[in-house]
């Protein structure tokens, strides 16, 4: 199974890791931890790359139908749910997330001189900031991740600004084409710790000169 996706909102501790029990092999850390009687987990992670494989422990093959989506029934489903579990304890104790957002807030609120609205009943956590025309220039916004990016059902904040030359800035890590929204004048940048703030707040400073000069 492929937990990549933990690198989109959280950064690798090699500390944390070494201190939970992977070891160092080569360019990979690696970790088995004992899923029943007759299976254990092993642990690959290697770049930004990280992935889970069950391997019986008779025969020390790999449980193929892990990854086989289609296939289900109580033994896999259970199966799953161990690995699942394994795998949000390796990323609560091994991964430092930081979720952007109040940080972010506060640098608006300071920087432009203005407050957030909520406008829509229908998603009364959306909030809008406004340029002195009216006009806004960021909507933030939490979301599942595999809107912008893979499979992952994890809710993030995101904050969509108006951008020129969005090829260039795009790199689908932390900054993507705008989602729910025109991708030819936004973007939508992850308000998580893969973010760089300097980044954003430049990106930020952009968008509201763009929806004011007009």
């Amino acid at each position: 199974m492929d937990f990549s996706h933990f690198f989109k909102t959280s950064i690798c501790s090699e500390e944390k890791l070494l201190s939970y029990g992977f070891e160092k092999k080569e360019d990979k850390w690696i970790y088995h931890s004992s899923l029943d009687s007759d299976f254990y987990a092993e642990v690959c992670l290697q770049g930004q790359s990280l992935n889970v494989w069950a391997i019986e422990k008779s025969s020390g093959e790999k449980y193929v139908l892990l990854d086989v989506k289609s296939a289900n029934g109580n033994f896999i489903g259970a199966m799953r749910e161990s690995v699942s579990v394994l795998m949000e304890d390796i990323r609560q104790k091994c991964f430092e997330t930081s979720d952007l957002l109040p940080k972010y807030l506060d640098w608006i609120q300071k920087e432009f001189k203005t407050e957030g609205e909520f406008p829509w009943e229908i998603a009364p956590e959306y909030e809008i900031f406004r340029a002195p025309n009216k006009k806004w220039f960021a909507l933030i916004m939490n979301i599942p991740l595999k809107r912008i990016f893979g499979d992952s059902d994890e809710i993030v904040h995101v904050v969509n600004l108006k951008a020129e030359n969005i090829p260039q800035i795009v790199d689908n890590k932390s900054i993507f084409p705008a989602w729910h929204m025109n991708k030819k004048y936004w973007i939508t940048v992850l308000l998580t710790s893969v973010t760089d703030f300097n980044v954003l707040c430049s990106l930020t400073q952009k968008s509201y000169n763009l929806v004011q000069k007009k």
